[in-house]
């Protein structure tokens, strides 16, 4: 009878993965994968290479659209598995695009590699592979995504029995803290990395932070200039713009011209967000294709096309996670726009994706940050213009917030000072000893 049944479980397993003869002993050999197998709703798991874990998978499971109402539908979210081994901690990646990236052979994140951990890496919903089919925008809301977290976790807890860390960087920090206001106890620590908490679709705290905190006043005011050269070139500059967007085959919801002015007002968010040198800014006497080269290395226009592969994140961001205006008063007569007001509904959201702003996710995330015991670690760069956006200081001992000086959105636990990043590892080994 058991040899009977190991059989059965060879021959589903080759129909299931529909993997190949010369792959077949090893993924019958494959305890884990056997595991993962098992799971409640997974599917298609399939063993990758990797440099850095002893075993690698790449999975689907599937979710309701709507946890409230599973008569509304399901799709497959892609998940990657990357193990050490089933005793040691888990982290949970909570990210906020696509996945792609944690393909690669190299790939590990940095509580992983701090704590040696597991990582269960989560696409977010809508984004590439896992995106439902019909594209219907209305069940994609942070709600249903901290319950495709939920889901993905108690799965997992299955199999990975030790601590559980929820990290993510950017919207995949603020991914982090929505699954864990949502559900406190689903992970023991979060360690959400530059994570803003908006409170409008133009929040209106990012415009003030770039034009008085940033830098020094000399190095905004080369930016200011250089931005207000380029405005004045437009005769010169143009023409080369145009024929860049033109050759890439670039698409627009606004005319050039005006598509000109907001990749020029988004570069002073670009230069500190990723953490420019002041110094390769071109000065005022540079020629015209100097200008443009630098502009285009930093604000190139392929970020305002239609129809890109983040449109999802913007239709959240217009929804309730919230964004970033523009501060057009220092090129008064410059511009071809009149106003940037609502420029996000212009230019990114796709026909059917309009919603109206709902505060109530940013009171939740705030009223949370500010009561909560559980343990969490943000980490910020100081001139990141997202910071200006950060949560704020918490009452809790047990939520810690660490900010690198002078730092950008690249900001990590391993760029911090010696004695911020002794504190963060500090930190976290005490939380999962106890």
């Amino acid at each position: 009878m058991k040899q009977t049944f190991k059989l059965l479980r060879v021959i589903l397993l080759f129909t299931a993965f529909s993997i190949g003869s010369s792959s077949l002993w090893a993924a019958v050999t494959d305890s884990l994968l056997l595991k993962i197998a098992a799971l409640q709703n997974v599917s298609n798991v399939q063993r990758l290479e990797s440099s850095q874990f002893k075993d690698k998978y790449v999975l689907f499971m599937e979710q309701p659209l709507d946890q409230k109402n599973p008569s509304a539908g399901s799709f497959k979210q892609r998940i990657f598995v990357m193990n050490v081994g089933e005793e040691r901690p888990t982290v949970i990646v909570t990210e906020g695009y696509g996945a792609s990236y944690a393909s690669s052979p190299r790939y590990r994140d940095e509580i992983s590699r701090l704590l040696n951990a597991n990582i269960i890496f989560v696409e977010h919903r809508y984004f590439l592979e896992s995106t439902p089919k019909p594209l219907d925008w209305k069940y994609l809301t942070a709600e249903n995504s901290a319950y495709d977290l939920h889901n993905v976790t108690t799965a997992f807890k299955k199999l990975y029995k030790g601590k559980w860390i929820a990290t993510g960087i950017s919207k995949g920090g603020q991914t982090a803290l929505i699954y864990r206001a949502f559900f406190p106890d689903d992970v023991d620590v979060s360690v959400p990395y530059v994570a803003p908490l908006c409170k409008g679709r133009e929040d209106g705290r990012h415009e003030p932070f770039l034009r008085d905190f940033a830098g020094t006043q000399q190095e905004r005011d080369i930016l200011t200039n250089f931005q207000k050269n380029v405005l004045k070139r437009r005769e010169e500059i143009q023409p080369k713009f145009d024929s860049l967007c033109n050759a890439r085959g670039y698409k627009f919801n606004l005319p050039l011209e005006q598509i000109y002015d907001y990749s020029l007002l988004e570069l002073p968010f670009s230069f500190w967000q990723w953490g420019s040198p002041i110094a390769d800014v071109p000065g005022e006497g540079a020629g015209a294709d100097v200008l443009f080269r630098y502009w285009m290395k930093l604000s190139s226009p392929d970020y305002f096309v239609n129809n890109s592969p983040t449109a999802a994140f913007f239709v959240q961001a217009n929804r309730e996670l919230g964004y970033y205006g523009y501060d057009i008063k220092p090129f008064k007569g410059l511009l071809k726009i009149k106003s940037s007001k609502g420029y996000m509904g212009k230019l990114f959201i796709p026909q059917g994706a309009e919603f109206r702003f709902d505060k109530a996710l940013y009171k939740k995330l705030k009223k949370f940050v500010a009561t909560t015991d559980k343990r969490m670690l943000f980490i910020y760069g100081e001139f990141d213009p997202w910071s200006a956006v950060k949560v704020s200081e918490p009452k809790s001992e047990n939520v810690v917030v660490l900010v690198e000086p002078k730092g950008s959105h690249r900001s990590r636990i391993s760029t911090m000072p010696e004695d911020l990043k002794k504190r963060a590892v500090e930190t976290l080994n005490r939380w999962l000893a106890d």
